[in-house]
């Protein structure tokens, strides 16, 4: 009984090492992620504060057409307003893009913490094992014996939803 336990608990320490391992790497990433995403948020507040911008001048530019003395100042005046139309349109595409792509990142983030989650279940589990082996060797328990066989399996379980995205 003490060396199929021995060498059970090394097996389950071992998995429990890789799955700790891919529990950082996916909190990593999902941090990684997140800061793409706020990148992605802080460029396209930029783009709508330029639009912004772009509004008040055409409407500064609408206000001195309508109020110009002579036909040719309203058509200059005119002009800037078809402009400045045009100039928002191209800066609204651009900020509704980069809200996209920030949506994107948020989206991979959360995937990459629910993965994370999944990896730190079952390293969690996994040392649940790992201690019921300890207390089997020591109080030479059957039952504590299965029990820590089970718990393995349900960590290793766990894992492989881990593994699996689910």
């Amino acid at each position: 009984m003490t060396s199929k336990i021995a060498m059970c608990t090394a097996v389950i320490a071992t998995f429990g090492a890789i799955f700790a391992y891919m529990g950082g790497a996916t909190q990593a990433n999902a941090g990684i992620y997140k800061n793409n995403a706020a990148i992605k948020k802080t460029e396209a507040s930029n783009q709508w504060n330029y639009f912004q911008s772009k509004s008040t001048k055409q409407a500064l530019a609408e206000f001195a057409r309508d109020t110009a003395a002579d036909e040719a100042r309203k058509q200059g005046w005119q002009a800037k307003v078809a402009r400045y139309e045009q100039e928002k349109t191209d800066i609204q595409t651009e900020a509704k893009k980069l809200e996209a792509e920030a949506s994107k990142w948020d989206a991979k983030s959360d995937e990459q913490m629910h993965q994370h989650h999944r990896w730190a279940q079952a390293t969690t589990v996994l040392q649940v094992s790992i201690a019921l082996a300890a207390i089997a060797l020591l109080t030479k328990n059957k039952w504590l014996e299965r029990a820590m066989f089970g718990v393995a399996v349900a960590g290793l379980a766990v894992g492989g939803l881990a593994a699996f995205h689910v």
